[in-house]
């Protein structure tokens, strides 16, 4: 007894349905396949887009904000408008101390500096950093190691450079650590190489020497350039924000009202309007891919339908001949899957064309739309798992109103 599935008769009277309707059964094709190929694809996107933004922000903690001084926009307590605020280290231990839900107050400095190695030199940034700066935005060492504890109490002057750096001072190959670089003709042994991942703008390149260090060499005092603020991850970042502003205000002696006088960047917040848009858009994307497999396959459907009213005398012939309302169900319903099959993998394939296509040409430069596109193989198949139970489903339809036709009323029908 042939198994039904491999019997070559219905896979004949198949090609035959298929092929006498040639273009009919085409643009269903096509039809569903859009509909897989468009999920893919719109999925693909949204990957690249996710990844493009985790690239942009490296691997900062994302419950964080960056909080500067300004000048204050009104007067105050005898202050004109426009007295500079500089943040101090007092600053930082009164949030630390005062502001609930806080988890670290990183402060940090900054300056543009000559920097020589034998006969390469650059401008380069020079960053006055803490330890805990590794906390709030992970330092991806190649070699060697971060600023310590060590390095802050005794000002030494050691330093880590970044990647581009390095390109700029060393020879390919060449090995980093233990070697001396001046910046501003004062010697500073190399301690760390990294690999910067964040691409946020701004000058390629940098170095980072203890905060103390800094202090000293750029005669800052107890000054600081910024503070990296992070908050416990059940804390409202952005009240935290508010929260730490107004107690500056109240330090500075500033006016409760003046928003000009410390400037900030919410990156959490910032980070969360993303996620939204991001998570919106996968939904949308699950959506409209959907809707149009749901559409491609009832397209199936109507097609069958069609081939069905068009085939009624040659089914009631079958019938009359002693063929099992079971074995044309299962001919219709197998028709069905094999079209719905056909037009998903086809759709995998051109969707798996594009996103290559588009991985090869719209992630390169300096600042790509999208990077690495790809959608993970799970999904895929959930989705082609999706479209051939709805073409079975679909195709009981046409099966039913086949089999419900008498022989003796097909045969009749003109």
């Amino acid at each position: 007894m042939k198994i039904f599935i491999f019997d070559r008769d219905t896979w004949q009277e198949i090609y035959g349905s298929i092929r006498k309707n040639k273009l009919r059964t085409g643009i269903t094709i096509v039809g569903v396949m859009w509909g897989i190929f468009l999920l893919v694809v719109l999925l693909g996107a949204a990957k690249g887009m996710e990844n493009n933004f985790n690239k942009m922000f490296g691997n900062f903690a994302t419950n964080s904000v960056f909080i500067w001084g300004q000048q204050t926009s009104e007067p105050f307590k005898g202050f004109q408008a426009g007295k500079r605020i500089d943040l101090k280290m007092s600053d930082v231990e009164n949030l630390r101390r005062e502001i609930d839900g806080i988890e670290m107050v990183v402060p940090r400095h900054r300056s543009q500096s000559l920097v020589v190695k034998d006969f390469k030199s650059g401008n380069i940034g020079i960053f006055g950093d803490f330890p805990e700066f590794d906390k709030v935005q992970k330092v991806n060492l190649e070699y060697g190691r971060f600023i310590n504890d060590d390095d802050i109490l005794n000002k030494r002057k050691v330093c880590v450079i970044e990647d581009e750096t390095y390109k700029q001072l060393f020879d390919v190959g060449e090995q980093a650590i233990g070697q001396y670089i001046k910046i501003n003709d004062v010697n500073y042994l190399v301690v760390g190489h990294y690999k910067n991942k964040m691409q946020m703008g701004g000058p390629g390149g940098g170095i980072h020497i203890p905060f103390s260090t800094f202090s000293q060499v750029y005669n800052r005092g107890d000054g600081i350039g910024w503070m990296m603020v992070t908050g416990k991850m059940d804390y409202d970042i952005k009240q935290m924000e508010a929260d730490a502003k107004l107690m500056l205000r109240n330090l500075h002696r500033v006016h409760p009202e003046d928003e000009r006088a410390f400037g900030s960047f919410n990156l959490g917040n910032e980070i969360k309007k993303i996620t939204g848009f991001l998570t919106g858009m996968q939904f949308l994307t699950w959506f409209v891919g959907i809707a149009t497999l749901i559409a491609g396959v009832f397209a199936i459907g109507n097609i069958l339908l069609i081939t069905v009213k068009e085939r009624t005398q040659e089914i009631g012939i079958r019938r009359a001949l002693g063929a099992k309302p079971g074995e044309i169900r299962k001919q219709i319903v197998l028709e069905s899957i094999f079209l719905t099959t056909i037009a998903g993998s086809l759709g995998i394939i051109f969707g798996g064309l594009i996103l290559m296509i588009i991985d090869a040409t719209l992630t390169g430069g300096e600042n790509p739309v999208l990077n690495n596109p790809t959608v993970n193989i799970p999904v895929v198949m959930i989705a082609y798992g999706f479209l051939v139970v709805m073409g079975t489903m679909i195709g009981l339809i046409p099966a039913q109103v086949a089999v419900s036709v008498r022989p003796i009323e097909a045969l009749r029908d003109e």
